[in-house]
Formats: structure tokens, sequence, C-alpha cells
């Protein structure tokens, strides 16, 4: 478990300006600051397993891709099999890994360590959901390349991965948090932070065309799907901006709606 010390929010707390003259309470602190806060204190706690998780995350995804690579030749097929692994490590780091953090701070008391800090829930999911997802950008990059490389399909609009993956860190951040402190043990927590980057892994490497109109219904309620449709569009030619823009923009939405509810979960389990 890693939680955040005192000390640390002392710098947001004294940028919140005076005290509201209450007696005996500190001063709220203000959301950005004690975002930056919580943001330091999480990345660098989570420093010592990165390479760890990057190796896992990312030997995952192109080990997927290299299997693939025998039962597709290219095409939109290709294009959705590399958007898609690509997609997956940040739900491997933003999803499951976040959902087992918040289902073992909750279990292990550490809901109670941050109770008593004067910092805004928000700013505690924002600030652990952004941590683990800053781990997910050199696997996703590295993920990327070796995919275009493998199918033959060109790194031109490989920048817009600058937007997906904050975009889908995001919706798959908010919904790991979300699953984490709503579950009444860790165990379970873990469970479904499991089924989570299964679904992704499913519903987001595997071509949709061949899927199952049920299937092909999961897959648009799944908030990484809109990430994998805007990254594999630009693989195209000559690729539509306009769709682009529309499946960033979906995900942006869904990622605002699931961090919403990973706070008001975090307020329910913090009352309990």
């Amino acid at each position: 478990m890693s939680v955040v010390p005192v000390e640390v929010v002392a710098g947001a707390v004294a940028a919140t300006g005076p005290d509201t003259g209450e007696a005996g309470l500190a001063p709220r602190a203000r959301f950005f600051p004690s975002l930056a806060a919580v943001y330091r204190a999480q990345l660098s706690r989570a420093r010592v397993a990165r390479i760890p998780l990057l190796f896992v995350a990312t030997f995952q995804s192109v080990g997927i891709m290299i299997l693939m690579r025998g039962v597709v030749d290219g095409g939109s097929e290709a294009r959705a099999v590399v958007a898609g692994s690509s997609v997956l490590v940040v739900a491997f780091v933003a999803l499951n890994l976040l959902a087992q953090y918040f289902g073992q701070l909750r279990a292990s008391g550490g809901l109670d360590h941050y109770a008593t800090l004067p910092v805004p829930p928000s700013s505690v999911v924002l600030g652990a959901a952004g941590a683990y997802a800053s781990f997910t950008v050199p696997g996703t990059l590295v993920t990327a390349v070796v995919g275009s490389v493998l199918f033959g399909l060109p790194l031109t609009h490989l920048w817009v991965l600058l937007a997906v993956i904050p975009l889908a860190g995001a919706a798959l951040a908010g919904l790991g948090a979300a699953l984490g402190l709503l579950a009444p043990r860790p165990e379970l927590a873990t469970l479904l932070g499991q089924l989570g980057m299964s679904a992704a892994l499913l519903l987001g490497v595997l071509p949709a065309d061949g899927m199952h109109p049920l299937l092909q219904y999961a897959r648009d309620l799944l908030p990484s799907t809109y990430g994998v449709e805007a990254f594999a569009r630009t693989f195209d030619s000559s690729p539509d901006w306009a769709a682009v823009l529309l499946d960033l923009g979906v995900c942006a939405g869904v990622g605002v709606v699931s961090l919403a509810a990973a706070t008001w979960a975090y307020r329910k389990a913090a009352v309990r």
C-alpha cells in the first residue's frame, strides 16, 4: 500500500491562501496543488515497480501481436490488432492495476489516511490515476512501433497516441478506481480488474467485423474502444480526421463520467 504522507500535502495547503477562521481546522487545499502533490507522491512510490510493470504490459501486447501475425496478413484486421494491442497496455495498468491498488487501499485502511488530509477527493482519485497512467506511455509507444513494423503499417501518424493515451487512460483509470473502491474485498477488486482487462483484450484486439452482434454491442460499451478506433483510423492512407476527433471526443466524455464515478465511489468508501 502507498499513501501520501502529510508533509507532501503541505505545499498544496500552503497555496490555499488565508485560513477560514475556523478554530482547530487547517485550510482546505485547492484542487490543482493537491492534485500535483498526490501525483508526485504516487509516482515516486510506484517508481520502484516501473520496470516490471512496463515489461509485463509491453511483453504481453507484443506477444499477442506476434501470435496474431500468423492469422492476420494486413488490411483492417491488422490495423485493429495493432491499435487494440497498443491500448491494451493502457488497460493493463490503468484498469487492472488501479483496481487492485484501490481495493488494497480500502481494505488496509488507507482511505482513512487520505480522509485526514485537507485535500479534495477528486484530487486523490485523479492523482493516483494519473500516476498509474503515466507508466503506460513508453510501453504503448513501443507496442505501436513494433506492431506497425510487424504488419507493415505506416508510422506517420503515431503522434495521435499523445491524445489516445491520456484520454483512454482517463476512461479506464476511472473505471478501475471505481471497481477497486466499490469492491467489498481486495480479492474481488483484483478479479474485477482482471475481467476488465480481459474484456479489453478480447473486444479491443480482435477485429470487430467477425464478432457476434452481441459482442459488438459490448465492445461499444467498453471505454477503450473509442481510443482503439481513433488510433486504427490513422493507419489509412487518407485518415478521416473528423471520425478520429469524434472517437477521441467520445473517449474524453467517457473519461469524465468514469472519473466522476470514481470520485463518488471514493466518497462512499471513505465514509464507511
